[in-house]
């Protein structure tokens, strides 16, 4: 095992960083170690490699992150998709963009890796990504096991002592005004001002003139030094000296400089110069930034120049350490000294600092120093976490890496961006090429650096980790009654028996590279009576000293007196020192001086014979410094050890009790000197626990909990895995490099049989407690020692790269460890039940054990493990059992190689991943919510360890994965109640593992979840209609609160912030910790939002950095807050990567669901599943999923191939009856989607109709029942659609929707255009045509399909006009009522929609009081119901009754069909249309059409309830209507017997003319009124409604006043006109010839009904040009006009669609006005009269009649015809024909007129004698009057 290779081997070597290379320990540690077995096991233990096992903590390669596209929804950002395009033509263009520059949409860098499902052609093609990685799209790996209770987390090894900081400092010039010409030399250390003690050793350096250095020398080495933490205190001390020269410093008389030659002869000697202290991290001083550090970046100040002088600190340095770690590999600093002290007297350090010291003048010069803050160890560098920001809190705030994603990070000079799974490796310099970042490793120390030993680590609470052995000497004073020269020398002596021996070689010398010396020198301190010194000396100790060993002090002054030839300085005493006494005391010692030394002088004996200087006095102070990793200060330890040497070497005579007693006293060793030497004291105890008897074993293994129980309570770090102990087991321990048998069978004997003594119910003490609170520790040394004795046993056998094969566990080691944890297992089991966390930890750490012995042993023997788990465990349990159940299968779950797990038979498939699956399924069914969710949370991390695996990207992994977990859906829909508990949440969660297992199943293993039963089919689509509900995407806007309750299930806590409801919970850490963080993703646009943030130092952790932050922590805060107003908080970025995943989630799902439902629906078409072939409810059900949410572009894209094909297999039943509300549904969301502003949405709506065609043409031959459906639509749509929108001005006009839904229903049967917009939706051009297999010939026909689309566009022009006139509604009654009518008609093919239409119209006529109107319309939707009740032979009519009812209202068509009538879609149909509800409408009809006084239209309605009424016998009724009809025929004969003739209504024409009124412009109208209306009336009420719309823009209305013809071409432009005219509606017999004036009453067919469409009117006029002429120049107009249908109608007014002209000249009109007089008389005295009583009427008419015709006084009217036309110039004129006429008809009407007279006289009586003699005087005198014109008519008459 020397050195494992890395070929698939689990354990790594790591080589030991030696803290000094300048600690030569070797010739000192080369006598013989084999004596001291505590010796070589330190040795040992600091100098052997860790071992480190790379599988313990999971390893985890990740496949590069899935790349994510915007998706396009429809709504207000669909003009993205042009954006899109736009940026994708342009990024096409732009081809010197680096892989670096895509931002990237996970918020971590990669190259553009095309993600295809890594599938392969063969492979069946996905329809979208996998939405595993849109729901977890931050997938973290190590956070995710972080999260599990117990988690371990891998320390770094503490290389060094403390992870804190590491400076070098490297001298680099000295220069003074003279400039330098003279060697300098100096130290360096660091020093505390203000407990004033040094911190670390010193670091020598010297400054040669440039013309003294070698050439050769060019690297002057750097001294490294190690910091805790910054403090202002901790500074660099500095002190130079020089060579002493005769300028020099040292003041001589004239005869002392003569003697110096003397003085160097005898002593090269250097004399103190100048001293200067540098704080390191002083921020009072606020430093100028250069350097090499970036120009722009804050800097913290923290390494600043200024030397104390006198107290007072005066900013010297030019530049700051900068706070951050890497701008380059190097921050360099270069400090520039220039108060240089000037020292001219000995002194020792702390004097330094002392106020009272005389100030000497600053020395003129400037030391420029060159200090770098290094990478501190490993420690720091695996602390890099994710986002590649180091965390490590053992720096200071402001020294923390503030943004590392906004800098770069500290990868040696590599500019690249961070990878986001890089964890770095330092153990090797190489390059890892995994993830393109360097490994940092020491490559920044040189071999000559010198690393100065930091003093602190001999006090720190830590273990050491490295070999040191040495000790420290700071002689301080000597106080002589006399001035002398005075230096001493010293060395380190053996014995004390003869002082002419040689001393050790164990001095360090402060020469580089030369070797130990046998002893050292002392500053000489200059004519002093006390002397100071402030040297240090440092000695290597021997490995074992014995109470001989002592220093030896050598005090020499130089005389200046001496002779020149043998100078020699003079002896002046000596002091020793034994080192076993004193070499531990910190504190100041004091030694007297002796002026001999005698042999033996250590001895007390030798004591007497000694002479000692000033009286014995203690004149001479020093301080000891020890530093050793091998000698403990603490005298328990020492004993333990001296025990453990004689024990091994069996050396002392009771074989163990002195032992025994020192393993105990190891409880009350003091924690520091404990923790210090934890590792060789842990690896002799488990020497002892390995091989030592029964006792020994039991003491060790007490001794042993007992120190692990110490050090886990009394370190800093109070994690549950304490720090030193984690390093222990996963570097330190390597079982003895296999020098000894393992520990691990041992360990678990002891372990075991403590366990079983418990189980017995002896009394095991305390101790056992702390065993199970440290039973991790235990475990896991038991797992390394089983790994490694695997690794050794394979080690040389196995050929390169297979992998070590599991190891079988000795028969009896297994039972041991089996009973061990059974033991363990019933604590857990106890202790959960009392609620204790201890329980949960020790579940944690079995769970750990097996999931180690996984990798070791063979994997069924840890199943053993395992199911004797589940068996205590099994059920459900207790809420705090079942927890660590959970816990326990997440832990196992997590293992590497879980997949690849066996099963417990060889039949089995995986034995882990079946338990879990039952385990799960069984949570959720649990009560406590919290494990519901936990549960869910498992295998959507377990699912996506699986996905993101970089191993496990083939298809047949992703197959074998996803039929390992099928079970689970099998499971699901067998007892769906479970899965319907679960909240929102865990819905989604479960779902998307049932999407994502279903997605890599292989279609034969999916079919089978489809076979069993069709209530199972159906669950199953049940779970895919849900996953469309919960994953939809909903845009934010639409501001929903958060989705389930707020409060999170374990009520406890504040709630975590929800910024999103359909991802992965995990996103939202994620999201609160990016805004936390609030970086800046890479590649945002340099003009892109950034919050940057204030600099870090400024605030502390507890605040929020920014104003943003703040708000998202009061938002989470608050409980209930809003997921919008969370959302609202996020950084732009965040916000759009948070929508980006969404979108994309909402996608794959649903791209997901439609291609299981395409297998599903080409599975069924082979009928070998088991679902319900009569309605296909499943794919139904979940087409209406598909088209009722909102679902993106791709989504749309995708569909309609799917749905043509699932048309092709299944149309027939899906056409069919049964699934009448799935094709109406379709049909609406088909509608819907045509009126979308996306026009690619839209083409493919157009295309799915066009398949509905199709599929309605192959299966029902025609359309009409499709007609109907779409029509239904249609109307349901148009409540939905705003059809409408308000212009600037106010008013309505068509809105896009509308245009769109127009154009979508145009593009629907335009055939030309139709190949195209197929292939353009994925379709084959023929689609259409295409003949389905059972069927033999072509269907489709483009003509009926343009019928149906002109149908729909009438039913949306109607509804359209219908929107427009919301405005006028209530004025404007007439279009009012024509829209309803326009509505009735254009959905007439729909029955209910038809009736609908109708009755609004027949209420807005209630409204107006038009009374014949409604009662049309009330007729109208009886014959609906009669003519569909006579199609399906359904009712007690016949086509005659219909005939009959047609007479009354044209309208009643012939158009309803009976496939119409009878399409029955949900809501609608014919289960409305029955006899009572005709009957109901019919009476309506007959009670308006009384109150409208038109009762011959009652008498006929009459007439077709009665035969309802005889068919079911009902008297009662029958007796009601003949009541009815007598009194009907009564009022019929009073109308006709009024002497006023009856009139219903009065009609009249209205022209339009002005562009104004829009559709109306230039069309005559004929409106029918009340009977009361007048013309005037009419003119107010039109001008009324007209005057309204007419706009404010000078737009007036104007009434032309006469009835003639209009030219509209000669009209004022921009006035609107209106015509009115009163007309008369002309009789169906009538003679319009005729030149007759008309009197409506003379009409014979008065009974006759009173249904017209004919209208005329007469208009005089003179063809002279003069407006008003006399009779002979008077024309007469007859216009007659023709109205489209006729009245009364549904409507108040018709169009007129001819219009005929008759003019009559003015004779003719002449002969008219008399033949119409005639005509009356003659009416009125021919009428025949029932019975003598009715005299009087009709006395009074012709009395009426005659009075007009004879009297004198209006006689003006014959007359003037003869004056006119028979007298003078006009008589020559008339042809004699005309003539004739004229002449014939005045005698007729004169013939006529006597005999009225005649009659008058027989009915008179006497009151009307007077009146009758009028009338004959009258008559005479006209005769009288005409005999003038006509001379025969007297003889006529």
């Amino acid at each position: 095992m020397e050195s494992l290779s890395p070929s698939g081997h689990r354990f790594r070597r790591i080589p030991r960083q030696s803290i000094a290379t300048n600690l030569k320990l070797d010739p000192l540690l080369d006598e013989n170690l084999e004596q001291w077995p505590h010796l070589n096991e330190l040795v040992q233990c600091y100098r052997t490699d860790w071992v480190k096992d790379e599988n313990k903590y999971g390893h985890y390669e990740s496949i590069s992150p899935v790349l994510f596209q915007t998706q396009i929804f429809e709504g207000p950002d669909t003009d993205i998709e042009t954006e899109i395009q736009l940026a994708s033509a342009r990024q096409i263009r732009a081809e010197d963009t680096t892989d670096d520059d895509i931002p990237s949409t996970s918020g971590r860098q990669f190259p553009d890796a095309t993600f295809s499902d890594s599938s392969h052609s063969k492979v069946l093609k996905h329809f979208g990504q996998s939405p595993l990685p849109a729901y977890e799209p931050a997938f973290d790996w190590e956070n995710e096991r972080s999260m599990i209770f117990g988690q371990r987390t891998p320390e770094t090894p503490t290389t060094h002592y403390g992870s804190g900081l590491k400076i070098s400092v490297k001298v680099l010039s000295l220069v003074f005004q003279a400039g330098l010409v003279e060697p300098f030399y100096g130290t360096i250390c660091l020093y505390n001002r203000e407990r004033r003690e040094k911190l670390s050793e010193d670091f020598f350096f010297r400054i040669l003139p440039t013309e003294m250095q070698d050439a050769s020398i060019t690297y002057e080495p750097r001294g490294v030094f190690y910091l805790d933490a910054p403090s202002a205190s901790i500074c660099l001390l500095i002190q130079l000296e020089k060579t002493v020269t005769e300028e020099g410093g040292v003041h001589l008389t004239e005869r002392e400089r003569q003697k110096l030659q003397v003085w160097s002869r005898i002593m090269p000697y250097r004399e103190s110069f100048a001293w200067a202290i540098v704080p390191l991290f002083d921020n009072s001083i606020t430093a100028a930034s250069g350097g090499s550090t970036s120009p722009g970046s804050p800097l913290a100040p923290s390494v600043s120049g200024s030397s104390s002088h006198e107290g007072v600190s005066e900013p010297t340095a030019k530049i700051t350490l900068d706070g951050k770690l890497g701008y380059s590999s190097r921050s360099s600093v270069i400090v520039e000294i220039s108060n240089l002290n000037k020292v001219k007297e000995s002194y020792t350090e702390e004097s330094l600092q002392d106020p009272k010291r005389k100030v000497h003048k600053p020395v003129k010069g400037v030391l420029r120093l060159e200090i770098e803050k290094l990478q501190a160890g490993h420690a720091d560098l695996e602390n890099v976490s994710e986002s590649g920001s180091v965390t490590n809190d053992s720096i200071d705030p402001a020294d923390r890496i503030a943004d590392s994603t906004f800098t770069k990070c500290p990868s040696n000079g590599s500019d690249g961006p961070q990878h986001s799974n890089s964890k770095w490796n330092f153990f090797d310099g190489k390059e890892i090429p995994k993830n393109g970042s360097n490994a940092v490793g020491y490559s920044d120390l040189n071999a000559d650096d010198f690393q100065a030993f930091d003093f602190r680590s001999t006090t720190r609470n830590e273990p050491f980790l490295q070999l040191f052995h040495c000790l420290y000497i700071y002689p301080l004073t000597v106080s002589l009654n006399r001035k002398r020269n005075l230096f001493i020398r010293i060395e380190l002596r053996k014995d004390d028996a003869d002082a002419r021996r040689q001393p050790l070689e164990a001095m360090c010398t402060r020469e580089p590279d030369v070797s130990l010396q046998k002893w050292v020198h002392t500053q000489v301190a200059v004519g002093a009576r006390a002397a100071c010194y402030h040297d240090e000396i440092k000695l290597f100790l021997p490995a074992i000293w014995t109470p001989m060993h002592h220093l030896l002090f050598t005090f020499f002054h130089i005389d200046l007196q001496t002779k020149l030839e043998a100078p020699k300085p003079v002896i002046v005493g000596y002091a020793s020192l034994p080192l076993s006494t004193h070499a531990q005391l910190r504190s100041e010692i004091s030694l007297p001086i002796m002026r001999e030394l005698v042999p033996h002088y250590l001895q007390d004996s030798g004591k007497e014979r000694l002479d000692y200087l000033e009286d014995g006095k203690n004149i001479f102070r020093l301080r000891l410094r020890l530093c050793s990793s091998l000698y403990p200060v603490n005298e328990r330890i020492r004993d333990f050890f001296l025990e453990y040497d004689r024990h091994t070497l069996r050396t002392s005579p009771p074989w163990g009790s002195e032992l025994l007693e020192a393993i105990n006293s190891l409880k009350n060793v003091d924690s520091t000197a404990l923790l210090q030497f934890l590792h060789p004291i842990l690896n002799m105890l488990l020497h002892l626990i390995g091989n030592g008897g029964e006792t020994l074993q039991v003491a060790a293994f007490r001794a042993m909990v007992n120190i692990l129980t110490r050090v886990q309570h009394e370190s800093v770090d109070d994690t549950e895995r304490n720090r030193f102990l984690v390093n222990y087991v996963d570097y330190a321990f390597d079982d003895f490099g296999g020098r000894q048998p393992p520990v691990y069978p041992g360990l678990s004997t002891v372990w075991g049989s403590l366990a079983r003594s418990k189980a017995k119910g002896y009394r095991v003490g305390p101790v056992y407690d702390d065993v199970l609170a440290m039973a991790w520790f235990f475990l896991e040394l038991i797992v390394k020692s089983m790994a490694l004795e695997q690794t050794r046993l394979f080690y040389h056998s196995l050929p390169l790269g297979e992998d070590v094969p599991p190891m079988q566990l000795k028969e009896g080691v297994f039972r041991c460890i089996l009973q061990l944890y059974d033991c363990l297992l019933t604590e857990v089991h106890e202790r959960c039940k009392k609620g204790l966390s201890l329980a949960k930890r020790l579940n944690s750490s079995l769970a750990f054990f097996c999931y180690d012995l996984l990798s070791i042993i063979e994997p069924r023997q840890v199943f053993e493990l395992v199911s004797l788990y589940l068996d205590k465990f099994s059920g459900v349990c207790q809420s705090a059992l079942h927890d660590c159940k959970l816990t326990f299968l997440q832990i196992i779950c997590d293992h590497d190689l879980f997949v690849e797990m066996p099963g417990r038979d060889p039949s089995d498939r995986n034995y882990l991943s079946s338990v879990l699956i039952q385990e799960l399924f069984l949570t959720w069914d649990h009560d406590d919510l919290s494990q519901r969710a936990k549960a869910a949370r498992i295998l959507v991390v377990l699912l996506c360890k699986h996905e993101f695996d970089s191993r496990y990207q083939k298809h047949e992994d992703k197959l074998y994965i996803a039929q390992l977990y099928f079970p689970l859906i099998g499971q699901i829909l067998d007892e769906m109640p479970v899965f319907y508990n679960l909240n929102a949440v865990e819905k989604r969660e479960v779902l998307i593992v049932i999407l994502h297992i279903v997605r890599n199943l292989d279609d034969p293993s999916l079919v089978k979840a489809w076979q069993q039963s069709i209530a199972r089919t159906r669950l199953f689509f049940k779970l895919l209609e849900e996953c469309l509900i919960l994953f939809e995407h909903r845009k934010p806007a639409d501001s929903m609160l958060v989705g389930c309750s707020s409060r999170s299930p374990s009520g406890d806590g504040p709630v975590s912030p929800k910024y999103s409801d359909r991802l992965s919970p995990a996103i939202n850490n994620y999201l609160s910790e990016a805004s936390r963080q609030e970086v800046r993703p890479q590649g945002t646009p340099e003009n892109g939002y950034l919050w940057q943030r204030a600099n870090s130092h400024l605030s502390s952790p507890s605040q929020p950095y920014s104003l943003r932050e703040a708000l998202a922590q009061a938002q989470s805060s608050r409980i209930g807050a809003s997921t919008q107003a969370l959302r609202e908080s996020l950084h732009p970025m965040l916000r759009q990567k948070l929508e980006l995943w969404e979108e994309n989630l909402s996608a794959a799902v649903s791209l997901q669901v439609l291609e299981i439902t395409e297998k599903f629906s080409t599975t069924a078409a082979s009928n070998i599943i088991a679902t319900d072939f009569g309605k296909h409810d499943c794919i139904t059900s979940i087409f209406m999923s598909f088209f009722s949410r909102n679902q993106p572009l791709v989504f749309w894209k995708a569909l309609f191939p799917v749905f043509n094909s699932v048309f092709n297999l299944h149309g027939a039943i899906l056409m069919s009856r049964e699934n009448d509300r799935f094709l109406k549904q379709v049909a609406f969301h088909l509608l819907r989607l045509a009126v979308f502003r996306n026009d690619n949405i839209k083409k493919r709506a157009v295309v799915g109709l066009q398949i509905l065609i199709r599929s309605s043409f192959y299966y029902f031959m025609q359309t009409a029942r499709l007609r109907v459906m779409l029509t239904i639509t249609l109307s349901e749509l148009m409540s939905d659609v705003q059809v409408t929108q308000m212009k600037s001005d106010g008013t309505l006009e068509e809105s896009g929707e509308a245009r769109r839904l127009r154009k979508s229903l145009e593009e629907m049967a335009d055939e030309a255009k139709s190949p195209n917009l197929l292939s353009e939706c994925g379709l084959p051009e023929n689609a259409l045509v295409v003949i389905p297999e059972k069927l033999s010939e072509n269907q489709w026909s483009w003509s009926e399909v343009k019928y149906l689309s002109d149908s729909l566009l009438l039913a949306l022009d109607a509804s359209l006009e219908h929107a427009l006139l919301a405005s006028v509604m209530t004025m404007d009654r007439y279009s009012a009522a024509e829209s309803f009518y326009k509505l009735a008609l254009a959905f007439a093919p729909v029955p209910d929609l038809h009736i609908m239409w109708l009755l609004h119209l027949c209420d807005a006529h209630q409204e107006m009081q038009s009374w014949a109107e409604a009662a049309q319309c009330a007729v109208a939707v009886a014959g609906v119901v009669m003519q569909a009740l006579v199609a399906r032979n359904d009712g007690v009519w016949s086509r005659d009754h219909v005939a009959a009812l047609r007479k009354i209202c044209p309208m009643v068509s012939r158009e309803i069909t009976s496939e119409a009538s009878a399409a029955e879609v949900e809501g609608y149909g014919s289960s409305k249309l029955t006899v009572d509800s005709a009957v109901k409408y019919l009476q309506l009809a007959n009670k308006l059409f009384s109150q409208a006084e038109l009762h011959h239209f009652c008498a006929s309605i009459l007439e077709l309830v009665i035969p309802v009424y005889k068919s079911r016998r009902a008297y009662g009724q029958l007796a009601k209507c003949h009541t009815l009809l007598t009194n009907i025929y009564e009022s019929i004969l009073e109308q006709d017997s009024s002497p006023i003739p009856f009139t219903d209504a009065t009609y009249y024409r209205v022209g339009f003319y002005g562009e104004k009124f829009g559709k109306l412009d230039r069309k005559e109208y004929v409106y029918r009124e009340a009977r009361d209306v007048r013309l005037g009336d009419i003119m107010e009420k039109l001008s009324h409604i007209y005057e309204c719309r007419m706009d404010d823009d000078n737009q007036t209305l104007r009434i032309i006043p006469d009835s003639r013809q209009v030219k509209a071409d000669d009209l004022q432009a921009g006035v609107c006109h209106l015509q009115i005219t009163a007309v008369d509606p002309v009789m169906e017999d009538e003679d319009l010839g005729s030149r007759r004036e008309r009197i409506f009453s003379l009409s014979t067919g008065t009974i006759r009904a009173r249904v017209f469409d004919r209208f005329l009117f007469d208009t005089p006029f003179t063809k002279n040009g003069k407006t008003q002429g006399g009779l002979e120049d008077q024309w007469k107009r007859r216009s007659v006009l023709q109205t489209e249908g006729s009245f009364p109608a549904l409507v108040n007014r018709l169009l007129v669609i001819k219009s005929e002209c008759l003019e009559f000249s003015p004779v003719e009109n002449a002969i008219g006005m008399i033949e119409t007089r005639t005509a009356a008389l003659r009416n009125e005295l021919e009428e025949p009269r029932s019975s003598e009583g009715d005299q009087l009427p009709r006395l009074q008419s012709l009395q009426r009649i005659l009075q007009g015709s004879v009297a004198v006084q209006v006689n003006s009217g014959v007359l003037s015809v003869c004056t006119a036309f028979l007298s003078g110039e006009p008589a020559t004129r008339l042809r004699s024909q005309e003539l004739q006429q004229l002449i014939a008809a005045l005698l007729e009407f004169m013939a006529v007129c006597k005999r009225a007279i005649r009659v008058h006289f027989r009915l008179i009586g006497e009151e009307d004698q007077d009146f009758h003699t009028q009338l004959v005087n009258g008559f005479q005198s006209l005769t009288a009057e005409l005999s003038h014109y006509i001379p025969a008519i007297l003889s006529e008459l």
